[in-house]
């Protein structure tokens, strides 16, 4: 890694944290509160950073930023474009139409209009029939004239036959000018509903992607920071403004991820549990050879099932803003003032008892006025507490996949809460700097390539699993990774047995520095 200046971001939904990084050195953190239109947000913490440590804008030669702005945009149904999803798959493919399961609300946020036009391929990449052009190009002109300009197209086992949904897009394009068009090979897996799924909630969010980057350009253009602008993704790994306006869902749980990243980064350790304390939930996740552990099953976004690339973290509510009550026994959450805690937790002049102020009240931190919250009564103090480590080892136990202790890395800012040991830890490390290892995650992203595809075994396992490799290498360096170091690191076979074929499902990722700063 070089010496090179990085500016890392983190935007979540109540801090926007950022880190400005030279080499490995945390040169300087600033943490600020997130704003309604993310840009001002930004730029806020930017300039409090910079000011802080004395850089210049001109000194930065590379930004990275991670948001959880999309993922909350569909969960609160905000913001959202219309869509009409185009299924090819007649003259089968039809049992389930596009839509099945979702809930009424998520279904009236983006209209649930579609379409089934003939076309598809098998398992194989064979054709069972051919493209209806015709009855793509009508589906089209029906949805725009329905006022819908946001498409999402989904074929049988397009990720093996890319080329089928391409043509459908070109049709589309012709005949909507200016619409916006996701192709589900480009967002999921082989599964045809849940892939379709996963590009309509990303058609639902790309306008609003395409709005939020923009902000975000002008806001570097204008603190006169000319650096290259990347996002990060679900699997911490780095894409490119133009293609995070365009896949959005790629992004959407990287908050997560990059506060996994950055633990491993900040402690040294590539396998643990990781805790990421924030002031409304706490994000629990598996660090497992310095990256997040992935999803193996299906993932719900929005109570939408879905099959892409997603960090596998239980968020419980617990954090630094979290209610405390005390009726008829003494419990943290789930209500929270979250970015309010400043001005109406009880050690800050307000009147709701937070988790922040047990903290205070038991001497866990500096923050705050002691003096505020020295009524409280031990009993009270020493109850609350005893909720808080009760939650955080129940979120433990809950993604642990045996009963072998492992260490426990404590990140966020509301990393205070935590004071005693905890069990199925084998340790509880707290990192420097951990109230922002969500920005330093977003400052180290690589950018990595994948392959998820069948190969034919045929011609041997050996030369099969090569050419898959060759291809995830290209696919990181296309990706903007420095051609000389990149390597792999995971490759998966999964044999098809439920079918007599040479075929076997091969799953590899690969990873690389930025060219720009290696």
């Amino acid at each position: 890694m070089s010496d090179r200046i990085r500016l890392g971001i983190d935007v979540g939904g109540t801090n926007t944290d950022a880190v400005l990084m030279s080499g490995k050195r945390v040169l300087a953190t600033m943490k600020s509160f997130t704003t309604q239109d993310v840009k001002s947000g930004v730029e806020n913490a930017v300039k409090a950073l910079l000011a802080g440590h004395g850089a210049a804008p001109a000194a930065i030669e590379a930004v990275m930023i991670g948001t959880t702005q999309f993922v909350n945009a569909f969960v609160q149904r905000r913001d959202l474009a219309q869509v009409a999803a185009i299924r090819i798959c007649l003259p089968t493919g039809d049992g389930v139409p596009p839509f099945s399961g979702w809930p009424d609300d998520a279904l009236a946020a983006v209209g649930g209009r579609h379409y089934l036009v003939g076309g598809g391929s098998f398992y194989t990449g064979k054709e069972f029939a051919a493209l209806d052009e015709d009855a793509v190009a009508a589906a089209a002109a029906d949805a725009a004239a329905a006022g819908i300009t946001a498409f999402a197209i989904s074929a049988t086992f397009s990720p093996l036959r890319p080329d089928i949904e391409i043509r459908a897009a070109a049709i589309v394009a012709a005949t909507v000018p200016g619409a916006s068009i996701t192709l589900s090979g480009d967002v999921g897996g082989l599964g045809l509903i849940d892939r379709e799924n996963a590009a309509i909630i990303n058609a639902s969010l790309a306008p609003l992607a395409g709005r939020v980057v923009a902000s975000l350009k002008q806001a570097f253009r204008d603190m006169d920071i000319g650096a290259p602008l990347y996002i990060s993704q679900n699997d911490g790994t780095l894409i490119d403004t133009e293609l995070a306006a365009r896949l959005p869902i790629l992004t959407c749980s990287a908050g997560p991820t990059n506060s996994i990243r950055g633990a491993a980064f900040l402690s040294g350790i590539s396998e643990a549990i990781v805790a990421d304390i924030g002031g409304t939930t706490t994000d629990v996740g598996f660090l497992r050879g310095g990256f997040p552990r992935e999803t193996s099953a299906v993932n719900m976004i929005g109570g939408v099932r879905t099959n892409f690339r997603m960090p596998d973290t239980l968020s419980i509510p617990l954090g630094g803003g979290s209610v405390v009550s005390f009726t008829d026994e003494v419990s943290v959450g789930p209500q929270s003032v979250g970015y309010r805690l400043p001005r109406e937790g009880r050690a800050f002049g307000g009147k709701v008892l937070t988790a922040t102020d047990i903290a205070i009240r038991a001497g866990q931190t500096g923050i705050g006025d002691p003096a505020l919250v020295s009524g409280l009564s031990g009993e009270l103090v020493e109850s609350a507490l005893a909720s808080i480590h009760h939650q955080v080892e129940e979120a433990i136990d809950q993604v642990k996949v045996n009963a072998v202790p492992l260490p426990l890395i404590l990140v966020g800012g509301g990393n205070i809460l935590v004071s005693r040991d905890i069990k199925g830890a084998s340790q509880v490390v707290r990192p420097p700097h951990a109230e922002v290892a969500n920005a330093v995650g977003a400052a180290i992203a690589l950018v990595s390539g994948r392959v998820d595809r069948l190969f034919d075994f045929g011609a041997g396992r050996d030369v099969a699993l090569a050419e898959a490799r060759a291809e995830a290498v290209a696919a990181t360096i296309a990706a903007g990774a420095a051609m000389e170091q990149v390597e792999i690191v995971d490759l998966e076979e999964l044999p098809m047995t439920h079918v007599q074929t040479n075929c076997v499902r091969v799953k590899v990722r690969a990873i690389g520095p930025l060219a720009a700063l290696a």
